[in-house]
């Protein structure tokens, strides 16, 4: 591993479980960087690795309705976090929706690369680009089409 990221975890109450068990399964790969969670998903992740006797550095912020989607969305707009994992439950209304929505947001403004998937999560953490150091990701641009 050439170097070590932040990776933010984020999972809604009724993704917490999956997130958890795809943490443990990628458990290798995520105690080689700094972990950052949500308050639950980071206290949940935090016991199933102990659990399993995995050691790992996991910083935990607030719980997502209490802000913590808002302080990882200032992280990401700091540079401070390489890829985003959010487990978002699509299926149920969400009380702080303006803050996962900024979060989503600031991740594709700052192009933060952001998982809402396992799938996506696991093509993201096993691509070989983290690992080229000559690999720099283009900016997105800004621009203003003019319509004919």
């Amino acid at each position: 591993m050439k170097r070590k990221l932040t990776i933010a975890l984020v999972a809604h109450d009724q993704r917490k479980a999956d997130m958890v068990e795809w943490a443990v399964f990628n458990a290798d790969f995520l105690s080689q960087h700094k972990i950052v969670c949500t308050g639950t998903t980071g206290s949940l992740i935090e016991k199933a690795f102990a659990d399993k006797g995995v050691e790992a550095e996991v910083q935990r912020m607030h719980s997502g309705p209490y802000g913590g989607d808002a302080e990882i969305a200032a992280m990401v707009v700091r540079k401070e976090i390489d890829l985003a994992v959010f487990l978002i439950d699509d299926l149920s209304a969400q009380p702080h929706e303006a803050d996962i929505q900024m979060l989503l947001r600031q991740c594709r403004v700052h192009n933060v690369p952001i998982a809402c998937n396992r799938y996506s999560a696991d093509l993201m953490i096993t691509s070989t680009l983290w690992d080229d150091d000559t690999y720099q990701p283009t900016a997105p641009q800004y621009i203003h089409y003019k319509r004919d």
